[in-house]
């Protein structure tokens, strides 16, 4: 797996704007439904009885912004994955000792979750006995004590693991798709897709992946809304308070693919990736603005210098922005394979040397992406 440095300009004559199409036929998303499954991503249904389902339909004949990288990355691919294991990589995360975790979307029988040292050496994947097999690998944090942190998407669950991969606690219950209401003590989860963490230790889970919630409220009576929505937590899984943004508008979302908070205020960055845009709210969960972007909002990343990053997903970048939304500066190739490219970049994380990591979810690849020597 071992490759060499690749610099990050190869594109010198890349375009500003990239205008991607692509066909939409049944008998195509069947098969991608079966071959989802055996890559670990079982349990998705088609959107339905929502008016969020028609948001992102148009959203592959959009123009889609690709900058040329201008922030003197470059590229490397260290990290060895087991052979035979094909799935995406969802998410990855460092921990304080600059171990990096990879959770890959794997069939069932086979691990997901992985520990890499600083030398890039996988040292451990912790099994099925400890997390059973995650239906769709979504995201993954780490927070300030080690502990590991990762979604099951169709699953419906949340985990903690302890930094040695002892399951601590697990919010939600396996396959059951629901609400939280506390009132009646039923405390299950709506498509969980990322986790963040707040300076004093506060949850904050964030779900609902619109083109693909199905909205299902007649199937169960534990499911009122079947809209995407943060579920806020104490640092012990006490509930909070929660939100929803379940129509268009100022103050609302169809999805929260990405998570962030802002660690000097507190305030909450959701990625609401179908419409291309922020949503931000204060800790309580009261709106404050919408901040429009022009490309998929996919992952949300804030690094130990309480600097905030987007990916852009399937537009194949990494983009430095301000707490406004101001693109600072671009790292990727844009849409691809080749180095430095991306099919969906995703959830990041970064070391103390200022290297950006990153999987892609369609790809069995983590990307390292070198910061230049200052």
């Amino acid at each position: 797996m071992n490759r060499h440095l690749v610099a990050g300009v190869a594109l010198v004559s890349l375009s500003m704007t990239l205008t991607v199409a692509r066909a939409f036929s049944p008998t195509i998303a069947t098969v991608g439904q079966a071959v989802g499954a055996a890559n670990g991503n079982s349990g998705a249904e088609p959107c339905a009885r929502s008016p969020i389902c028609a948001w992102g339909r148009g959203r592959d004949v959009i123009t889609h912004e690709v900058r040329p990288p201008d922030m003197g990355f470059t590229y490397a691919y260290p990290f060895a994955l087991p052979d035979g294991l094909t799935g995406g990589i969802a998410a990855v995360a460092i921990n304080s000792k600059q171990h990096l975790f990879a959770f890959q979307r794997n069939p069932a029988g086979t691990p997901q979750l992985f520990e890499f040292d600083r030398n890039h050496q996988r040292v451990r994947a912790i099994g099925n006995d400890a997390i059973g097999h995650q239906n769709k690998a979504h995201g993954m944090a780490i927070d300030a004590e080690d502990n590991i942190w990762i979604c099951d998407e169709h699953g419906d669950t949340v985990m903690k693991l302890s930094p040695e991969g002892k399951l601590l606690m697990t919010l939600g219950i396996k396959g059951q798709r629901g609400d939280w209401d506390e009132s009646k003590g039923q405390r299950l989860l709506w498509q969980p897709l990322h986790v963040a963490f707040a300076p004093n230790g506060d949850i904050y889970i964030g779900m609902g992946h619109a083109n693909e919630s199905p909205n299902d409220t007649d199937k169960s009576p534990t499911n009122s809304s079947g809209a995407a929505r943060v579920l806020h937590l104490d640092k012990n899984g006490a509930y909070i308070n929660q939100w929803f943004g379940n129509k268009a508008g100022q103050g609302h979302f169809s999805m929260v693919h990405g998570l962030a908070v802002n660690p000097d205020n507190g305030n909450v960055y959701i990625g609401d990736r179908e419409e291309y845009r922020l949503v931000v709210y204060d800790r309580r969960g009261t709106f404050v603005r919408t901040i429009q972007m022009r490309n998929l909002v996919c992952g949300l990343y804030v690094d130990p210098h309480h600097q905030l990053w987007m990916a852009t997903g399937q537009d194949g970048q990494i983009f430095k922005i301000d707490w406004d939304g101001n693109i600072l500066g671009a790292i990727g190739n844009g849409p691809g394979r080749g180095e430095g490219q991306f099919i969906e970049s995703n959830y990041m994380a970064m070391d103390l040397e200022g290297n950006l990591y990153t999987g892609d979810t369609s790809v069995a690849r983590i990307t390292k992406m070198v910061a230049p020597k200052k």
